[in-house]
């Protein structure tokens, strides 16, 4: 699929959810697809909130997590949550930056990036 020019190529999934079946159904399903298959060419999930609790109850997630890492999808979470949740090590073992998220989260907003939350 070929960019339109001028177009924003560029997608953040901001992944808040505590459901696995939203995790797997959507989340990793949608990221995984639009970067391997080149719907978008710049792909970011961002683990924020329940997400990371439920993130780091389940290993077949974080199985998940890595392979969409593997496939070129950056992957984000924010440390207040996983802090919260006892997840910073284990995020960034995978290969997750984890960083505040607050204001990154508002510039993308105001810049009016692609922000599909989950």
């Amino acid at each position: 699929m070929n960019n339109v020019v001028g177009q924003p190529n560029d997608l953040y999934v901001l992944w808040t959810s505590g459901d696995r079946d939203v995790a797997l159904g959507m989340a990793f399903m949608y990221t995984f697809n639009a970067k391997t298959r080149g719907w978008w060419d710049n792909v970011t999930l961002i683990v924020w909130g329940a997400s990371t609790k439920l993130l780091g109850q389940d290993e077949e997630l974080l199985g998940r997590v890595r392979q969409i890492i593997e496939a070129g999808v950056k992957v984000e979470a924010c440390l207040a949550c996983a802090e919260m949740y006892g997840m910073v090590a284990t995020l960034e073992n995978l290969g997750v930056e984890v960083k505040y998220m607050g204001q990154p989260l508002t510039e993308l907003l105001k810049a009016g990036k692609i922000v599909l939350s989950v």
